[in-house]
């Protein structure tokens, strides 16, 4: 009894931090698309000034903090998007960087007969992302070198209303992406896992193979599928069509953002799309 009690609150305490973030993503998108203002009156510089110091000095964890306050305090303020992508920048910078995170950072010694793969699934990250993290340009690892990794669990939120898609780490919004969505609003609603990724994806349309290299095949460079067959995140030939309700189903990104998003998200990765 008292193990369903614990479940119930722990899926309204969930339900509850996944309003809140579609709230806070939805009130700064729309008033980004209100206007083009610079933000910059009535005290801001100095606080932008600051974190901009903090940023050259390294003190990234200190950069962002001072950037999110900006951010929450002046949310309902035209320009606000300025500021949301300095603090993007700065969360990926963190993530990517070898800065030590106190509960999203883990430091993994490479013990004989460790490899990258079985590191990466060990912390249910990706091979790529240990490698950006600390400068691999390859696979290769040595006994005995420390290895920086990015713990916190990552998920995305879809926004077909907006067509957004952000990415958050540990519940927390990190970046967010102009993308396209189904046409007669079709892409389906609700929770999903990415099951499968593939780097230059061929495409299978009316029993026809497309090859990467073929200018016909409109997956782009990556493709990051759903549990849900024939649907999934991928990238573009036609990257006019994003911010608008222009595929088939799935959801659409630019090439080099899309690349981006599949360096970070393992498999098992939670989805959530909304209406």
């Amino acid at each position: 009894m008292k193990k369903n009690i614990l479940m119930a609150v722990l899926a309204v305490f969930a339900v509850a931090v996944l309003a809140f973030v579609i709230f806070r993503v939805r009130a700064a998108h729309s008033v980004s698309r209100q206007g083009q203002a610079v933000l910059a009156p009535g005290g801001l510089e100095k606080e932008l000034s600051e974190a901009q110091k903090l940023f050259d000095q390294g003190e990234l964890l200190r950069a962002r903090d001072v950037l999110r306050e900006i951010f929450i305090q002046n949310a309902s303020r035209p320009g606000i998007e300025a500021i949301q992508k300095k603090l993007e920048d700065v969360n990926m910078k963190i993530i990517l960087s070898g800065v030590d995170v106190p509960g999203e950072t883990a430091w993994r010694e490479v013990k004989k007969g460790d490899t990258l793969s079985m590191i990466a699934d060990e912390y249910r990250t990706t091979v790529e992302m240990i490698r950006r993290q600390n400068g691999l340009s390859s696979d290769t690892i040595r006994v005995g070198m420390r290895l920086r990794i990015w713990t916190g669990r990552f998920s995305v939120l879809v926004d077909k209303s907006q067509n957004t898609l952000t990415l958050l780490s540990g519940g927390e919004a990190v970046k967010t992406y102009r993308i396209s969505t189904g046409k007669d609003n079709i892409t389906p609603v609700g929770a999903f896992k990415i099951v499968n990724k593939l780097k230059n994806p061929s495409w299978t349309h009316e029993g026809k193979v497309y090859p990467p290299e073929s200018p016909e095949n409109i997956l782009g460079t990556r493709w990051m599928g759903f549990d849900i067959p024939g649907y999934g995140i991928h990238g573009t030939t036609q990257p006019e069509s994003i911010g608008s309700q222009a595929t088939a189903g799935c959801v659409r990104m630019l090439n080099d953002e899309v690349e981006e998003l599949y360096d970070l998200l393992p498999v098992n990765t939670e989805v959530t799309v909304i209406d």
